[in-house]
């Protein structure tokens, strides 16, 4: 495994692993990795021939300058981690590597940077745009790695793919959880003990939400979750919105079309923690 710090010289290596005919596979991540990044590692790893993994915090996606200075950065422990799966290569830039200019390019999703996320984060997906297509550019990968846990996120990163015309498969990869439940993220290590111990009732409110949802109403089920995780008394409910996976449009009845997944926003004290979860139940 080997580190790279500047766009010439890990675009110079690549270069000599695509003329062999490798297929490349990339994650970006802004490190503080833990087991749900190792396992995008692990899945490249899988797919693809070369393994490339990114580490950057990328500013223009942050609308709060606390939590982009709040945000962990751990790069020694980061190289251990991934010393430990099979990653060829980690590209860890300094903010003016990656921005020598500002960027002020805008991309246009439409409803799916409105809602939910784009509602309480405004500006958020376009910072996330931004870095992507330039990460996609430097590394030209055959394949890209993303966590399920950021579903509006994946959806945003498939309509930038379309957008731009990119060769690039994204690989969509399941959320690894805690042993209680609770999704893996670079956040939790900064939740206080007390939040941290209620925290698991976001998971375990979207997997009785799936169940309830056979006999009530979206509505019903919607106000279920809310009262659910707001009755812990610590934790507060941004948002929670059962959409259609592709469009991220709202559902109103169960009957509506489309495959419907439970998105929710939680504030914990000063840490905002995102989940999901893809309704199975069948509906009459």
């Amino acid at each position: 495994m080997k580190l790279y710090t500047t766009i010439s010289s890990l675009q110079a290596t690549l270069k000599k692993e695509q003329g062999k005919g490798f297929k490349i596979g990339f994650v970006p991540t802004m490190g503080a990795l833990h087991e749900g990044h190792l396992s995008l590692v692990k899945q490249a790893g899988e797919m693809t021939d070369i393994v490339v993994v990114s580490i950057f915090v990328n500013p223009t996606q942050f609308n709060d300058a606390n939590d982009l200075a709040n945000y962990p950065r751990t790069l020694d422990a980061d190289l251990e981690k991934l010393a430990t799966q099979r990653c060829d290569y980690v590209f860890s830039p300094s903010v003016d590597e990656i921005y020598p200019v500002p960027d002020t390019r805008r991309f246009d999703f439409g409803n799916l940077e409105t809602v939910m996320e784009g509602e309480f984060r405004p500006g958020h997906f376009n910072g996330v745009a931004l870095v992507v297509s330039k990460l996609f550019n430097i590394v030209q990968p055959d394949k890209a790695f993303f966590g399920r846990k950021d579903f509006q996120q994946l959806a945003i990163i498939k309509s930038l793919v379309l957008q731009l015309k990119l060769a690039i498969e994204i690989v969509p990869c399941e959320i690894v959880r805690e042993m209680d439940g609770l999704a893996m993220s670079s956040r939790n290590k900064l939740l206080l003990p007390e939040y941290r111990k209620c925290a698991p009732a976001i998971y375990q409110s979207l997997m009785e939400a799936n169940e309830f949802s056979l006999d009530r109403s979206v509505a019903e089920v919607k106000e279920f979750v809310l009262n659910t995780v707001n009755g812990t008394g610590l934790l507060k409910v941004e948002y929670f919105e059962i959409v259609d996976d592709r469009t991220l449009i709202p559902i109103q009845s169960w009957s509506d079309t489309g495959i419907k997944v439970g998105c929710i926003a939680v504030q914990a004290g000063k840490v905002r923690l995102i989940d999901n979860l893809i309704f199975n139940i069948n509906h009459k």
